[in-house]
């Protein structure tokens, strides 16, 4: 297939220093030949920069960085519907305000192409935040509440052409919730997977349960993967850590039956900080992650040794 490698270079939704570096990790842990090695057309774009800037006064004294924050999301919707006419756009982050953009380009791609659009949203938080219910004021807590449509973000983010039905989204991970966020999510009818499910279930049968909705809807699915979906020990670049995260083996078979599925046409890779990293440790296995969820399979992993 034909991949956009997309940087977005945002940090202005997080609460530390570090994501805008995300790009740039990627690219040096190699992202672009691990997919070309499975015999795929990459191309990177480059980086998106944002729209200009324009005042904004809000009631919420917590916001922080608004208007940039929605400088990222015009400039990103309008990047994510151009660079998926032809292509799966891979969007390189950057903390998960940027999904406020990728989503909504995406959806309204979808809806250009008259078909429903799903999301899986593998993160340890739901970031369902209006801008009046948000007490951190960091908008990387908000995107998830924006593209669905709730109310609170009129005359501030730029109209959606197609919100997001809340039932076509599926939250994976989750482990960080509070009760504001608790009570939006049921009362708008998002699907969780929380890892108390994961535990009981499986990682498999909740994934394949949705993905079963996707594909007999004909449906395009936008994957949004947030570091800290994974165990912290194994990924500790991120600076929202949550214990209790998805193992090695979970999130590659997540990818792997992604990959099976067909149904993936776009991904987001986000609040990687390389500042938090030790080595490189997280964005190779993010970049491995994204390899699987491409096409390479449990056979091809080579030997490693650490000595």
């Amino acid at each position: 297939m034909k991949i956009k490698l997309v940087g977005a270079p945002v940090q202005e939704g997080a609460g530390r220093l570090g994501c805008d570096m995300g790009p740039a990790a990627f690219r040096a842990a190699g992202l672009a030949g691990a997919l070309r090695e499975l015999g795929h057309d990459v191309v990177d774009v480059g980086n998106v920069t944002p729209a200009p800037l324009r005042s904004f006064d809000h009631p919420n004294s917590a916001l922080k960085r608004l208007s940039e924050t929605v400088a990222w999301t015009e400039a990103l919707a309008d990047a994510a519907f151009r660079e998926s006419a032809d292509a799966v756009p891979v969007f390189m982050g950057g903390d998960h305000s940027l999904s406020a953009g990728t989503v909504s380009g995406m959806s309204r791609r979808a809806n250009a192409l008259g078909k429903p659009f799903f999301v899986l949203w593998l993160d340890a938080h739901t970031d369902f935040h209006s801008l009046v219910t948000t007490t951190s004021g960091n908008l990387h807590g908000t995107p998830v509440a924006y593209f669905t449509g709730q109310p609170g973000f009129e005359g501030y983010f730029p109209a959606l052409d197609a919100p997001v039905r809340p039932e076509n989204i599926c939250m994976m991970g989750i482990r960080s919730v509070d009760p504001a966020e608790r009570r939006a999510i049921r009362d708008a009818g998002v699907q969780v997977a929380d890892m108390r499910m994961i535990d009981e279930e499986g990682i498999v049968a909740p994934l394949r349960r949705f993905l079963g909705v996707v594909e007999a809807a004909g449906g395009m699915l936008h994957v949004s993967f947030d570091v800290d979906f994974l165990e912290p020990s194994i990924a500790p670049a991120v600076g929202t850590t949550v214990p209790g995260g998805a193992t090695f083996r979970e999130a590659h078979l997540v990818m792997e039956i992604l990959h099976d599925s067909g149904l993936v046409a776009s991904l987001d890779l986000v609040e990687l900080n390389p500042f938090l990293d030790e080595r490189g440790k997280t964005a190779f296995l993010m970049t491995d992650l994204t390899a699987s969820l491409m096409g390479k399979q449990v056979m091809d992993r080579p030997t490693r040794s650490y000595a």
